[in-house]
């Protein structure tokens, strides 16, 4: 009997749906090759490809790890001295006796709980709730003068990893990745340790990679969570997976050998072995137990404070990806906010003392540590270190509070290590910390130092999107030469 045409042609299709099905799977594999390669923006404009380590001009650093504690830590309180507040305590501020801010009406002017010490060689004052970070003032460059574009924790937090305080952007981290590319074929590119309390408001926009192709988002991990996915099956055994990836392998090369000219497709075969290379990787590097024990009691990861041994081994593990080859590190010391002000982040609205006074020593030693090990090690002459927070706080308490409110005109970054001159101030705000006054200084200010300490003119390294040239510092942007070395 003859076999009728609808019933060939149905035929045909069923045995073709496996074909199609591995060339959709492998055109969406290939899509983030395909969408650098054609990227205008970066061939018209610079003489680099993106991805090979190569830089518009010699750089300082060549790895970065960017410290960020949530909530809006308060700069008066922390690291710019204020003697007027001392003076005016208990007074109206000047010119905003009925200023309204985010959470409502401010009452009077209010001195830190805490006297603040003068450090190192330098004199820094900064609050006497740092003792080991104190230590290091001499190696930082204190940025006085920020502010921001947003008063509220989720958008401030995306705006001062990201540029922009709208989620979809890629952030430092991931334009970085994006631009040098692997110094370490068993690992990530760029790293996220989020605190054991949590994620910084807004989650995982802090370390998108936005339109940027998908491989330059963050992986995540931290000390007490392993990254995901890499613990064999129930059932499965080393022996059996070792079988599995040597059957794999064979199966590419066999594949390989019927399309001899695909680059693409070869490229991103080894792409999946490397992934296979991590898993073997990963563990050793978060294997804490490894460091002698001098280590571990230099940054405190026993110590009797959960809080502060759990980010203590973030700290640990925050240094070995480093060492390693990791390009860019962000480390997070409180997470996002919580039904009570103060307690998971450095969000202190009610009670500044004895919220600050929990999570100083949180932060303290074991920063400190991680500073101290990366200069013995001679790390920090090409490690640029950045400690970033989304906004300040005002001078003022909130009415009927011993907190202080959202400020986002006025409040301190800082940088250490490759390219910087340590043991400066830029910048400043007025005598009561209410706003930045000299050398005002913006988030993209902020990135374009740091890209030019990494090699990169911040004008010149962009992605083509959405018919646009996108940069990490917008339309914006100066380098901050004055704390330069």
């Amino acid at each position: 009997m003859k076999e009728q045409p609808h019933i060939r042609s149905r035929r045909r299709f069923l045995g073709n749906i496996q074909t199609g099905l591995m060339g959709i799977a492998l055109s969406e594999l290939l899509q983030n090759e395909l969408s650098a390669n054609s990227s205008s923006s970066l061939a018209q404009h610079a003489q680099w490809l993106p991805g090979r380590g190569q830089c518009h001009h010699s750089p300082k650093a060549k790895r970065v790890l960017q410290i960020f504690c949530p909530g809006a830590a308060s700069h008066m309180d922390l690291w710019e001295h204020k003697p007027s507040l001392e003076k005016w305590h208990g007074k109206p501020l000047p010119g905003e006796e009925n200023l309204v801010s985010f959470q409502g009406k401010n009452g009077n002017l209010m001195k830190s709980p805490w006297p603040f010490q003068k450090y190192g060689q330098s004199g820094k004052a900064i609050t006497s709730q740092l003792p080991y970070l104190g230590q290091h003032v001499d190696d930082i460059a204190f940025i006085h003068s920020m502010h921001s574009e947003t008063n509220t924790h989720g958008p401030g937090c995306v705006f001062m990893n990201t540029g922009q305080p709208t989620e979809g952007f890629p952030s430092a981290g991931s334009w970085l990745s994006y631009a040098l590319g692997s110094a370490n074929q068993n690992l990530p590119t760029y790293i996220s340790i989020p605190d054991i309390r949590g994620e910084p408001p807004n989650g995982k926009a802090n370390w998108s990679s936005g339109f940027l192709p998908a491989q330059n988002q963050a992986i995540v991990m931290n000390a007490q969570q392993p990254i995901r996915n890499l613990t064999l099956p129930a059932g499965i055994n080393s022996k059996q997976e070792s079988a599995s990836r040597d059957f794999l392998r064979q199966l590419n090369k066999d594949h390989l050998k019927k399309n001899p000219g695909d680059s693409n497709l070869q490229a991103r075969m080894a792409a999946y072995d490397l992934a296979a290379r991590m898993q073997l990787s990963a563990p050793e590097v978060s294997d804490l137990k490894s460091e002698p024990k001098s280590i571990h009691k230099l940054y405190g990861t026993e110590d009797p404070n959960k809080l502060k041994s759990a980010y203590a081994r973030n700290c640990l593990l925050a240094r070995r990806f480093l060492e390693r080859g990791v390009r860019y590190v962000n480390l997070y010391c409180s997470s996002r906010a919580s039904g009570v002000d103060g307690l998971l982040n450095w969000d202190a609205h009610k009670t500044l003392k004895s919220d600050y006074e929990r999570h100083c020593p949180v932060l303290d030693q074991p920063t400190a540590a991680l500073l101290t090990d990366l200069k013995q090690r001679g790390m920090l002459d090409d490690t640029l270190i950045l400690w970033t927070t989304e906004f300040g706080r005002m001078p003022t308490h909130q009415a009927g509070t011993a907190g202080r409110d959202h400020n986002p005109d006025g409040f301190t970054c800082w940088m250490m290590g490759g390219g910087i001159k340590g043991g400066v101030s830029y910048g400043a705000t007025d005598e009561f910390g209410r706003r930045a006054e000299q050398n005002p200084t913006t988030v993209w200010d902020f990135y374009a130092t740091v890209l030019h300490l990494l090699g990169f003119d911040h004008e010149k390294l962009s992605y083509y999107n959405n018919g646009l040239d996108r940069r990490l510092t917008g339309v914006e942007g100066k380098v901050i030469r004055r704390i330069m070395a």
